[in-house]
């Protein structure tokens, strides 16, 4: 079953190495991570699945100690899918982005508190398939918790990635009041060809959420929701 669930942003620039200079301006983002994981923890799950968008050579599941790197960023720092193995396997696929700040932000905690599987999803996949994909999460273990890595639009300002689009913010405010209230059938309602044109990458990762949470009675609480660099980010809990 699920017992808990918390949602990140996951832009590599959340890795302070990453954003060098620009590592204060995400302090709060990395602080309510921090607090979201330990909440996660605190649920005593047997099994903890990190989901996250990813391209099409990185969808599909992730094994423990899976790799992963942020030198397509300009950093040689690498981290791991939970702990390292103690023989690394060379043909592991690598995590995608998403999946690699999930990790670093694991590794960051300390994450010892059980095992770790990861999950890339198209973001192209249809709201049905994700509901279906979440659905067989919670079966996984006794108690399966979730680390879902998405971000809003990208489209909240003339110098965000994608433009200023006039959209993005009333759509990044229903993301937020479903995210706060584990609201999984608004999470489910979501336009995917208005979060695609918004650049909304973390529609179908909390799309897999909602299926996963349904009929697991959790409540929602959002710890952080702001939009730096013009891209909506949101760190919620729900137990």
């Amino acid at each position: 079953m699920l017992v808990a669930a918390a949602v990140c942003p996951c832009p590599p620039l959340l890795v302070p190495a990453v954003a060098s200079g620009a590592a204060p301006e995400l302090d709060a983002a990395r602080d309510a991570c921090a607090d979201a994981v330990g909440l996660l923890a605190a649920s005593r799950p047997d099994l903890l699945v990190v989901v996250g968008p990813a391209e099409q050579a990185a969808r599909g599941p992730h094994p423990q100690g899976a790799p992963g790197s942020f030198a397509p960023f300009g950093v040689d720092l690498r981290v791991t899918l939970g702990p390292a193995p103690a023989e690394p396997d060379g043909n592991a696929r690598e995590l995608p982005p998403s999946l690699a700040v999930g990790a670093w932000l694991l590794e960051r905690s300390g994450w010892s508190d059980a095992p770790v599987e990861g999950l890339g999803v198209g973001e192209p996949l249809e709201a049905a398939r994700c509901a279906d994909v979440g659905r067989g999460l919670p079966a996984r273990a006794d108690r399966v918790a979730l680390l879902v890595m998405g971000d809003g639009s990208a489209c909240r300002t003339l110098k965000a990635p994608g433009y200023l689009d006039e959209r993005a913010a009333a759509f990044d405010e229903g993301v937020a009041s479903a995210l706060g209230t584990a609201d999984t059938r608004a999470l489910l309602e979501l336009d995917a060809e208005l979060a695609y044109e918004l650049k909304a990458a973390g529609r179908a990762p909390w799309q897999v959420l909602a299926g996963a949470a349904e009929g697991a009675g959790l409540e929602g609480r959002l710890l952080y929701e702001d939009a730096p660099y013009g891209v909506g980010y949101f760190v919620a809990v729900w137990s």
